[in-house]
């Protein structure tokens, strides 16, 4: 198979295996969402599930997380990890959104990726997710197989989305990220395949013998 050819299949295989896949962050809102994800890194989508309904009981809104004490965030953020770090960003970008965007979540990557605690990877979630605009956040399941199945080289996640961003439509790219994820999950886990395994790697690659080392993100 060409790159190309790989491509192709992945999506039509991933479309068969999750035509609807759900956003796995609870949320009901572009502001939910957007903390949601900031939770998200070094953490897992189950751990972050658990922690945000005390959150958002003590405030759902930018108005109201960013009058909330500090203390109190920490303590209901930290069983995801970094919680200070965590924290101290959720209160901050809340007060940006009230005194710069009339408390509303922007939708534009450059807005979001000037809020505090918000990378590239999570401002294109919110676009994706929360304003449907086109976006492919990659990552680490993403990064991982895109590796194993050839799409890429891996040499930083940056890279990985432009490539991925060339070799799929961009009507695509919303459904498909999350497709690879929740795949990555299922059947080609860090541990559970090694680019032999899954019925995907063993498509593309049907004579690979040997474990395919991928470079982390």
């Amino acid at each position: 198979m060409t790159k190309q050819e790989r491509a192709d299949f992945i999506r039509g295989r991933l479309g068969q295996l999750y035509p609807s896949p759900p956003v796995p962050l609870d949320h009901a809102d572009p502001f939910t969402l957007l903390v949601a994800v900031l939770l998200s890194a070094q953490c897992t989508d189950v751990r972050v599930n658990q922690v945000t309904p005390d959150l958002f009981r003590l405030g759902s809104t930018p108005k109201a997380l960013a009058a909330a004490p500090l203390d109190q965030i920490e303590s209901i953020v930290r069983p995801c990890g970094l919680g200070p770090q965590k924290a101290k960003a959720i209160k901050q970008l809340s007060g940006i959104l009230m005194a710069e965007h009339q408390g509303q979540v922007p939708a534009s990557l450059e807005a979001l990726e000037r809020l505090p605690g918000v990378g590239h990877k999570t401002a294109q979630v919110v676009m994706a997710q929360a304003f449907g605009i086109p976006a492919f956040p990659v990552d680490t399941h993403i990064h991982r197989l895109a590796q194993r199945w050839g799409l890429t080289n891996g040499k930083s996640v940056l890279q990985t989305e432009r490539d991925l961003k060339h070799l799929f439509p961009e009507e695509s790219w919303n459904k498909l990220h999350l497709q690879i994820i929740f795949y990555g999950r299922e059947f080609c886990s860090a541990r559970g395949c090694d680019g032999t395994v899954c019925e995907i790697c063993r498509t593309c690659y049907a004579k690979r013998q040997n474990p395919v080392s991928t470079r982390k993100a």
